[in-house]
This record gives structure tokens, sequence and C-alpha cells, in this order.
């Protein structure tokens, strides 16, 4: 039998039903969590189906292998290795070095110093920190380093059983969504952005006098009615202090720690180099063991993981995609990206659109702030969400989060973020 080209009709078909099922899947994953609890003799089975890290790496090996079979093996692994890892590894990286002890400690500390001199209750400027600044901290230090010491920093505050679950929700899609446009005040902290700065000439001034002024007040908006609604609970249960960790990890540990953030912070878009960085890394934290917490290396394969998958899947989809972007008038094209980055992701959206020649001023603009300010809505929407639930999940029922509850609780958010782009 005659091989078929991996962009024929038929392929081109698969790809996008695929991805299709690995949509349905990162819906249903919550479910798999409650049948993993109902039957234990196959728990293990069902806790795998129902990690959401898991999902779209699964259904991207499937397509692998599907391709394999129909188009031979030979183009299929061309097909794999013709993409660019790029984002997945560093976000893996730069989870793990963000998420360790003597980071957390200086970032908790510096926050806590300010906290001490705002005239309000610790714990409520806490969360508001947590929600407002460092989403706003991802445009110096990219936007999954702060997702990682947001949800570290926010955990012990919001994400656990003494708080209602939709209040839940509501703070992880006030989170998202922040994380999403918080990284739009320079040019190279946010995907999406950095997927068209290049081919479009958007430098860091440009970012902060058309988006990011726009992104800091709907971050404001979106944190302090948060910080309302939850002040109750907040009251009820502060979070522990980090006085005890503080004085185990010397001053001079926690630079060298920020200091190998920042390198790969700087590196990010040489995955060689950052990946070096990171080996020394390691090496670092063996040697100095004692003054370090385990590193969240599962967590952050998990969510590598999850993002390789999306760009393997992803790549079979602009067949569909870019007809839609391209066709659309600006106004039109802000809800429609701000919808379909609910389904794709976000950068992967924006770069489609870097590749439409002669698309104009105000349909370039139109698109990304659509892009950011959907990128809360679903776990897929925004290259840190993953991170997000990996390290928060086991804070919600079932240790699991359901995709239509961050759908509802990412509603409101993302309507402040939609009038501030759209309004201002």
């Amino acid at each position: 039998m005659e091989s078929l080209s991996l962009h024929s009709p038929l392929m081109e078909a698969i790809g996008a039903g695929l991805f299709g099922l690995a949509l349905m899947h990162t819906f249903c994953a919550k479910y798999f969590e409650v049948l993993a609890h109902r039957n234990p003799q196959h728990a293990g089975l069902l806790h795998l189906l129902g990690e959401v890290e898991v999902v779209f790496g699964f259904w991207a090996m499937v397509l692998v292998c599907s391709m394999a079979l129909l188009a031979g093996s030979g183009p299929a692994i061309a097909y794999a290795e013709s993409l660019h890892y790029t984002e997945p590894l560093f976000v893996f990286v730069v989870m793990v070095v963000a998420a360790s002890r003597p980071v957390l400690v200086a970032v908790q500390g510096a926050i806590g110093a300010l906290a001490t001199v705002v005239p309000l209750p610790n714990h409520l400027v806490l969360a508001w920190m947590g929600l407002a600044l460092v989403p706003l901290l991802g445009s110096l230090i990219t936007e999954p380093a702060a997702m990682t010491l947001a949800a570290l920093m926010l955990g012990p505050h919001i994400f656990h059983q003494g708080v209602p679950e939709k209040h839940k929700y509501g703070a992880l899609g006030v989170l998202f969504v922040n994380v999403s446009i918080g990284g739009t005040l320079t040019s190279y902290a946010a995907p999406p952005v950095l997927m068209v700065a290049g081919a479009w000439n958007w430098d860091t001034a440009f970012m902060a006098h058309t988006f990011g002024w726009k992104a800091a007040l709907a971050v404001l908006v979106n944190a302090t009615g948060m910080v309302f609604v939850l002040r109750r609970h907040l009251a009820e249960r502060a979070a522990p202090t980090n006085t005890d960790a503080a004085a185990r990890v010397p001053a001079l540990v926690s630079a060298i720690h920020l200091a190998f953030l920042a390198c790969v912070v700087v590196l990010a878009h040489h995955p060689v180099l950052f990946l070096g960085v990171f080996l020394f890394f390691l090496g670092y934290t063996q040697a100095y063991a004692r003054f370090q917490s385990p590193l969240i290396l599962k967590e952050g394969l998990l969510v590598g993981f999850f993002l390789a998958g999306l760009v393997v899947l992803g790549g079979m989809q602009q067949w569909w995609l870019q007809p839609i972007v391209s066709g659309l008038p600006p106004t039109t094209l802000f809800f429609g990206a701000m919808g379909l980055t609910a389904i794709t992701d976000n950068a992967a959206l924006t770069y489609l659109g870097s590749l439409i020649s002669g698309i104009s001023d105000a349909s370039q603009y139109m698109l990304v702030a659509g892009a950011v300010a959907g990128g809360g809505l679903t776990v897929i929407a925004n290259a840190p969400n993953p991170a997000g639930v990996a390290l928060l999940k086991n804070g919600f029922r079932d240790q699991s989060i359901g995709a239509g509850g961050l759908l509802l609780g990412a509603m409101l958010p993302t309507a402040v973020a939609a009038a501030s782009f759209l309004m201002l």
C-alpha cells in the first residue's frame, strides 16, 4: 500500500480528530480521578489517565504512531524532529529552579517585608501580592517562573481544604488570567508576545505603552476583587511563615540560586545553554543539600511532557486555524482569538498570525490582546498554566482540577482583561 503524505487531507483530519480527543480528555480528566477512588484495583491506570499533564503527551504519541503506520516511520520521525521544543524545555527548567527553597525563601522574604509596610492585615496583603505583584513580576522573570512562585506562595493561603471549592476555582482563574496578561509589560516574557515581537518589531517600550499599563490595571482589579471575596476564609487560616526555613538558608545561597534563575531567563531561547546552566544548578543543589528541599523534578517533567505533546499535536492544526485567523476583521478577531486560545494555545495562535502577510496594525493588536486575555480559560490556553495545575491540584477535591470549574472561575477576570484591552 502506498504511504500517505503527512499533509494529505486524511492525515490532517486525523491530526484534528486526535487534537479534539485530547481536548475532550482534558475536560474529563477529573472524572478519571473519581473513578480511581471508586475502583482501587485499577487506580494506577485511572490516576495516570486523570493526570492533566499526561493528556496531550499521550495523544501526541498516538498521532506519531498513526503517522508511522500510514505514512511510514521516516516521515513520522522527521515530523517529530522538525518541531521546536524550546518552550517545554524552558518551562521544565525554570519551574525547578524557581521552586527551589532558597529562591522561594528570598522572594517570600522580600514580599513579606513589603507586606509589613501596608496598613492592612498581613494575610490579606500576602494573598493580594501573590495574585497581583508576582504575576506582574512575570514581565521580568518570564511567566512560567512567575506562575511557579505564585502557586507555591498562594497554596498555603488559598488552596487548602478550609476554602470553599468555588472560591478556589475563582482564585485559580484570577491567577491564570493575571499571569497571562501580566507578562505583557515586556516583549520577551509572555510566549504569545514572543512569537510576534520579532516579526512585527514590537520592543519592550511598545509593549509597555500599548499593552502593559492596561494589563497592569486589569491585574490589580482582578486581584483586589478576589481577595475581597476571600477575606473571611483567609482570616480563618493564615499561611505559615518561613522564618525557620529562612534561618537555615544563608543569603549567599539564595543569591546564587537567584543568579541561576537569572541565567536561565536570559538564555530562555537557547536550550543548549540553559540546559547546561541547569546541570550546574543540579550539581550545586547536591553539593549544598542541607539548604535544599526536594526539587520538583516530577512536576516539572510532567508539565514539559504536556507542552511537548501540545507542540506535536498543534503542529497539525495550521490548515484550519490560519484561515480563521486571517479571515476575521479586527474586533471579531479579538473575540475569536480569545475563544480559540481556550482550545489551542495562545502562543501557537499568535505564531500563526505572525505568518500572515500584510496583517494590519489593528489586527495585530486585537490578535495578541485576545490571545493573552483568554489565557486563563483552560489548562492549555497558556504555557504556564500546566505548571500551576501541577503545583496546586492537591488543594482541590479529589486532588484534581476540573476543566469546567476553571472555565467558570476564569470568566469574570477574563472579562475584566478583555474590557481593559478593548475600552482603554
